[in-house]
């Protein structure tokens, strides 16, 4: 073949260039395919009832559509100013969302309950519609400096009336102890217990990591030794197999597991049905707070119980008992040394020479001594 026949059949079967600026229709939708699979489940299911409140919201509040184009941000920082309580020189608090859209909202189930929303709750809302406008390639309007101070300052006012964003109990050791001492109850007990002492002692787990994990993804090395393998996690999505360890009453009591309801594939940890039978199906996220709750609770503990409790209490107690970070880190697979840091130091601070300052202090005599006369005396009685 010569190079004008080449040429030829090359110019028959090319097909229209594609434009360097912009994607096509196919290839935007292969893109949002990627998207919406690589993210975890439990993301999906927050993103997709954060943006059905956006579009109710701006519906009943402006009249328009969510996915007309990028929002001004004007319109975010009304939302600011709708849901975030402020306080009143009276001691009241207040927020600008008129009652009736507040009320219309709550029936519309796209708010559980009427009134402001928490801090934490708004500061996601936010993140979502960012996500949002990046996947719509809009700039999005949560970036704008005004959004920001605006949110910077609300939350200082709420700090300044005691309104602090609220952390799950950390389960430490101690309260640890006492849920594992519940777990007598059969084979679910047997089931919990390997679940809790896996999601803590293999290094704080995220509930979506202990519902994700397989049969399969355990091996015995000895009998007091186990590996259990992470795949994809929320902050590792290159979904190399990493092997993590457990060691002593861990390990021993995901083997008891495993021989009370044995398996060679599925999910390692399956839900249970009436009269104690384990079923074929993999635990939900959701399940794994609920576990940690109803111990929590048949313990009589009290405290804010979820399934993060489980990590940020590994977390802490690695601190407590001065557990080098790099060491804890490994473990747990953060990223972010500033996100660690604040449970370590809350653990470590409870071993700190520096809080026992006072410790020698001789304090036998301070409550026998003798308050000095004010000068003041009694009225004369008659």
């Amino acid at each position: 073949m010569n190079v004008s026949d080449h040429t030829n059949r090359t110019n028959t079967i090319t097909e229209t260039p594609l434009s360097v600026h912009f994607l096509t229709e196919s290839a935007y939708q292969a893109a949002q395919a990627f998207i919406a699979s690589g993210t975890a489940a439990n993301t999906v299911r927050s993103y997709r009832s954060a943006l059905t409140y956006w579009s109710a919201w701006l519906h009943l509040r402006f009249g328009i559509a969510l996915g007309d184009g990028s929002l001004p941000d004007t319109v975010v920082m009304q939302f600011v100013l709708d849901h975030l309580a402020r306080p009143l020189p009276d001691g009241g608090w207040a927020h600008m969302l008129p009652p009736t859209v507040d009320m219309a909202l709550v029936n519309a189930k796209a708010k559980s309950k009427a009134g402001a929303l928490a801090f934490n709750t708004v500061s996601h809302r936010l993140a979502v519609l960012s996500k949002w406008h990046q996947i719509n390639q809009w700039p999005s309007p949560t970036e704008s400096s005004e959004v920001k101070i605006l949110l910077r300052e609300a939350r200082k006012a709420q700090s300044r009336q005691g309104i602090q964003v609220r952390k799950k109990t950390a389960l430490v050791l101690e309260p640890l102890q006492a849920l594992l001492a519940t777990c007598t109850d059969g084979i679910r007990g047997v089931r919990d217990r390997a679940l809790l002492l896996l999601a803590w002692s293999g290094g704080g787990r995220r509930r979506s990591e202990v519902v994700g994990l397989r049969v399969t993804d355990v091996r015995q090395l000895d009998d007091d030794t186990w590996l259990y393998a992470l795949g994809t996690t929320k902050t590792d999505t290159g979904g190399m197999r990493r092997e993590k360890l457990l060691r002593g009453p861990a390990a021993r009591a995901l083997g008891a597991w495993l021989a009370a309801a044995p398996a060679t594939s599925g999910p390692l940890f399956r839900r249970m049905y009436k009269g104690n039978k384990v079923g074929i199906r993999a635990l939900s996220a959701d399940q794994i707070a609920r576990i940690v709750q109803r111990r929590a609770a048949l313990a009589g503990l009290d405290g804010d119980w979820a399934a993060h409790s489980l990590r940020s209490g590994f977390v802490t107690e690695a601190g407590r008992q001065d557990v080098p970070l790099g060491q804890v880190m490994a473990m747990t697979e953060h990223h972010s040394v500033g996100t660690v840091m604040g449970y370590f130091q809350a653990g470590s601070l409870l071993e700190s020479k520096a809080t026992q300052l006072l410790s020698q202090l001789d304090t036998s005599g301070v409550d026998a001594v003798d308050v000095p006369d004010s000068g003041e005396q009694e009225p004369h009685q008659p």
